[in-house]
């Protein structure tokens, strides 16, 4: 599955990604391959990427943490929306 982030500065992340683990409005939840469609409001926490292959530009790689194939970024809020294997999520 593909997953986007988008800030207000710029798209910094775009890659194929195994699952995401966002901090959703009723709790913590994770989205894999072939998940429902959903639309959902993020709160503050950590979005928490796993994946093999994953590559993040220069510039953005310091908004990231990163161990063991596990990326984390913390955001203020945002706006997740998942459809046909495709992740978009705008964060603040």
């Amino acid at each position: 599955m593909f997953l986007e982030i988008v800030t207000p500065e710029a798209v910094i992340f775009n890659s194929d990604v195994v699952s995401v683990l966002v901090p959703g409005v009723n709790g913590k939840f994770q989205l894999l391959k072939n998940h429902a469609a959903i639309v959902s409001l993020l709160v503050g926490g950590s979005v928490i990427i796993k994946g093999d292959e994953i590559q993040i530009e220069k510039e953005f790689e310091s908004k990231f943490t990163i161990s063991n194939n596990v990326y984390s970024l913390a955001i203020n809020s945002g706006t997740i929306e998942m459809k046909d294997d495709k992740i978009i999520i705008l964060a603040d």
